[in-house]
């Protein structure tokens, strides 16, 4: 959805992932690209991209019924030695103090998760998120793990970015890279972020900013959001988020945990 691109070679494999059981489970006949030319706003090496949309030859579909139609996973900052998590089935099922639920709209013909969101909170500033991005106000913006920022309709975006800007008083650059629209020095001055909420429709999700904000070169830090034709919540807002996908009851759950520990 960002231009991420991941080449090279399709072939049918035996994949083993590790079990809660203690045992090694093993799925023959999975379909795996080894890719050898990988492109677009991965962060440091890449070794490829994860498929985990619905699309038929998407590991969780690959998984089948082995899984209950549930996988979750837990993106770690972007930190030199960060590791993130991965899981599917039981050991998937995300619950608990914190956790909240937002139903999954499904689309003709799309193999995306979408997600109905209703606003922006910067601070105490609400900022509706009105229009039909994907056809109507359900489902309007994508759920994407593999696309690194996320893309906010225009009319969207620009309201979003005042609201950030009123709350954050230091020298406004620009980005070095050209990717980003709001940019400021913080070499020199200890940064600090409002607070943004996403209300997504039965689930609200508090945004720090390690997710909002990240940092393109030394003393410069951009807002990781990006105006654009689409919707796509990006998997650097979901950082320290426990983001679980429930393919049978389409749901997806989030629960705000520490990725880099265990949960």
């Amino acid at each position: 959805m960002d231009g991420s691109i991941s080449q090279g070679y399709l072939s049918v494999e035996t994949l083993t992932l590790d079990s809660t059981t203690g045992y090694s489970v093993s799925f023959p006949k999975t379909m795996i690209g080894c890719g050898y030319r990988n492109t677009g706003t991965f962060h440091g090496p890449s070794s490829g991209i994860v498929g985990l949309g619905s699309g038929p030859m998407s590991l969780p579909s690959q998984l089948g019924t082995s899984i209950g139609g549930k996988f979750s996973y837990c993106l770690g900052p972007w930190l030199p030695n960060s590791t993130s998590k991965l899981n599917f089935g039981d050991a998937a099922i995300v619950y608990g103090d914190g956790a909240m639920t937002t139903p999954i709209v499904k689309k003709d013909a799309q193999s995306g998760y979408y997600l109905t969101l209703e606003a922006f909170s910067v601070g105490n500033k609400l900022i509706e998120f009105g229009g039909p991005t994907y056809g109507g106000n359900e489902g309007n913006i994508l759920i994407d793990s593999g696309t690194t920022f996320t893309f906010l309709p225009y009319d969207v975006y620009y309201r979003f970015e005042s609201a950030v800007a009123e709350y954050i008083n230091l020298e406004h650059v620009e980005d070095p890279n050209g990717t980003f629209k709001l940019c400021y020095n913080v070499a020199y001055h200890g940064f600090e972020a409002p607070l943004i909420t996403a209300h997504f429709k039965g689930a609200d999700i508090k945004l720090y900013y390690i997710s909002t904000f990240i940092k393109v070169s030394d003393g410069i830090a951009c807002l990781a959001f990006i105006p654009s034709q689409t919707a796509i919540f990006g998997n650097v807002a979901q950082q320290n988020l426990l983001v679980g996908y429930n393919l049978v009851q389409n749901t997806v759950t989030f629960k705000p945990v520490d990725c880099t520990k265990p949960y």
